[in-house]
């Protein structure tokens, strides 16, 4: 058996989760094409940088960071040169709460302060308070703003938006 491993994703690796969650997709189908399109592109771009957590080789889960504004609705506050916006924070349902994504969380951090990042942010949706208490423990206690994000099929959500410094030890604040 191959041991847990974070890393940074390739295009195939992308495409491969993304046809992975298209396939369980059951009424959004059509914005997890256009997501994977979207992701596609800006990882090209260098927009984006999606990271992974691979367990036997089989992505278990994922988190992707934002470079450029142009990725995040709302921007403003969220993201600039020294801040990265981070989303589609996503592990199989199996793999929940068994530290993977925990320990890919660490590693996309390190990534991002060697890469010069002292900040980060993110969006959750207000009745989200699971996720709402993990980032929580995560260290996102600035509240920034609230808004709402869009679909592309039109979807309207609410989202409040957290974000923490990062230190210099090698930890996050």
């Amino acid at each position: 058996m191959n041991p847990y491993i974070c890393r940074e994703a390739s295009l195939e690796d992308i495409c491969k989760k993304f046809d992975y969650e298209i396939s369980k997709a059951q009424n959004d189908k059509d914005n997890w094409m256009i997501w994977k399109d979207k992701f596609l592109d800006r990882t090209k771009k260098g927009y984006t940088t999606t990271y992974i957590g691979l367990l036997n080789n089989e992505i278990i889960c994922e988190c992707t960071a934002a470079f450029d504004a142009s990725v995040v609705q709302n921007a403003e506050g969220l993201i600039d040169s020294k801040t990265a916006y981070l989303f589609a924070f996503r592990t199989n349902e199996e793999y929940q709460g068994k530290g993977y994504f925990s320990k890919l969380f660490q590693y996309m951090i390190q990534s991002l302060k060697e890469k010069g990042y002292s900040k980060v942010t993110l969006g959750v949706e207000p009745e989200e308070q699971k996720n709402k208490d993990i980032y929580f423990k995560y260290g996102f206690t600035e509240h920034i703003k609230d808004s709402t994000e869009e679909y592309p099929d039109g979807t309207v959500i609410s989202v409040e938006y957290y974000g923490k410094e990062l230190n210099n030890d090698g930890k996050t604040s």
